[in-house]
């Protein structure tokens, strides 16, 4: 799952549907292949190892979604990771458990405070001045990206962009 509130969604469905007849077995399966995108991380970690060209690390600061910290219990991996693999990560020094002010329809039913939240995380994020705020959840990503010039990308993105093809693209062939 590239989405960390779909994916705190979707391995919840086996205690959702635990009660229907027909589904029950089915969303336990379900649930039990979920894995969110950075639980990979660490298994691919060794094979990403010297693909990373060194010239496209961008300084990073990492939003953790409240799907991914708290609903999936999953924190600090990417940030451990990314940095493992020579990235400069850096989360907000105060606030980072804190919500963005996205939460699903929170940010369409109190936009007021939504907008406060994000201003305030956008505050705390763009400490370091990084080239990139990254996080894991489409929702955070969209709305931070409303309140700042500073792009705002999901961090497999970030990565993808920084690994170096393994064959050039005027190698490739097409057939």
């Amino acid at each position: 799952m590239n989405a960390s509130g779909c994916g705190a969604t979707v391995k919840d469905y086996a205690d959702l549907l635990k009660h229907d007849a027909e589904y029950a077995e089915k969303a336990a399966r379900v649930s039990e292949l979920t894995r969110d995108l950075s639980e990979l991380l660490p298994e691919l970690l060794p094979r990403l190892r010297g693909k990373v060209k060194a010239c496209d690390k961008p300084a990073l600061a990492f939003h953790p979604p409240c799907t991914l910290q708290h609903g999936q219990k999953l924190r600090g991996v990417v940030e451990e990771h990314l940095g493992q693999l020579g990235f400069s990560v850096h989360r907000a020094s105060v606030e980072s458990h804190l919500c963005c002010g996205s939460a699903g329809t929170y940010s369409v039913l109190q936009p007021e405070i939504s907008l406060q939240l994000r201003d305030r995380k956008i505050e705390h994020l763009s400490e370091k001045q990084p080239d990139c705020i990254v996080s894991a959840n489409i929702g955070c990503i969209q709305h931070l990206q409303s309140g700042t010039p500073t792009p705002v990308k999901h961090w497999i993105e970030v990565l993808d962009d920084a690994i170096e093809p393994a064959v050039q693209p005027e190698e490739q062939v097409f057939i």
